[in-house]
């Protein structure tokens, strides 16, 4: 029973999480619409409508995916023939599953440990969730990238 409460306490937490994330996502891209007003009203409606949906088009300015996606986590920058090419990098995290095999301590009288334990936990993990590339200022392409499996 008690491994049970902990998995349903698990998900109920990580169910919690995900909706404060997409809660958080829509007031952000609102407060950076306020941030960003005058470059927002001057987009196109098709545009317009992308960028309130936090999505993103090829064509698109510098400041209109930062409203839609906000400020990436790394900016590489290079150089080519074609001229100065910018590449944007979002970072995302989820939790992977490790499990390993110990002794529990026993704190009674006299103690001793228990063993041996397997323990599961779970540790955080970065990736890069999507790429933007942009050249003369503008997305040229972009793509989202799969999470990893290891």
């Amino acid at each position: 029973m008690d491994r049970i409460a902990a998995k349903v306490m698990k998900q109920l937490f990580l169910l919690a999480l995900a909706s404060v994330f997409l809660v958080g996502c829509a007031s952000t891209i609102e407060s950076r619409k306020k941030e960003r007003y005058q470059v927002y009203t001057e987009l196109s409606p098709e545009q317009r409508s992308a960028v309130d949906a936090g999505q993103i088009k090829v064509g698109m300015a510098k400041d209109a995916v930062y409203i839609a996606w906000g400020k990436p986590q790394q900016v590489l920058t290079s150089e080519s023939p074609a001229g100065r090419q910018e590449v944007w990098i979002y970072m995302g995290t989820y939790l992977q599953g490790y499990g390993y095999w110990g002794f529990r301590p026993y704190c009674g009288p006299y103690p001793y440990y228990h063993g041996p334990y397997y323990y599961y936990d779970y540790m955080p993990v970065s990736y890069a969730t999507a790429e933007v590339i942009f050249e003369k200022e503008v997305v040229k392409q972009w793509r989202t990238l799969p999470q990893p499996w290891y």
